[in-house]
């Protein structure tokens, strides 16, 4: 849920030209909407290029849910039920980032397990992982 409310306020505001998404980079917008599509039910993650794009995505939401946390906190009181509701969605889009990155880490070393190499582009997009 608040990946879905993040991804909407991602994008929204940078249609209209302010907010989070300013310095964000352009690829996260394209990679916010492709996630956008995937949140009903769980995340499933197929190739390292798969989690790179969740990775993206999951970063540029949390790093708008921060901004609107912080903001509602400022501009209220930080025990106000609004400031607080801001936490918990940035806390919970956070918790799916760290999950995500730790998903990478892992898909990295079996890949240099398997290939004896680092992960190369070609092998993000190629090497596929077991259900």
């Amino acid at each position: 849920m608040a990946l879905n409310h993040g991804a909407h306020a991602f994008l929204s505001r940078e249609d209209e030209g302010g907010g989070c998404a300013v310095a964000a980079p352009p690829e996260s917008r394209a990679a916010v909407e492709a996630l956008l599509h995937r949140l009903e039910g769980d995340l499933e993650v197929e190739t390292l290029a798969d989690q790179q794009g969740l990775a993206t995505a999951i970063t540029a939401i949390v790093d708008c849910l921060r901004a609107d946390m912080e903001t509602a906190v400022l501009a209220m009181h930080p025990a106000d039920e609004g400031a607080v509701a801001a936490y918990f969605e940035f806390a919970h889009a956070l918790t799916v980032q760290t999950r995500i990155q730790e998903v990478g880490r892992e898909m990295s070393a079996m890949i240099e397990l398997v290939t004896g190499h680092e992960p190369t582009p070609e092998m993000a997009l190629t090497f596929q992982f077991p259900d």
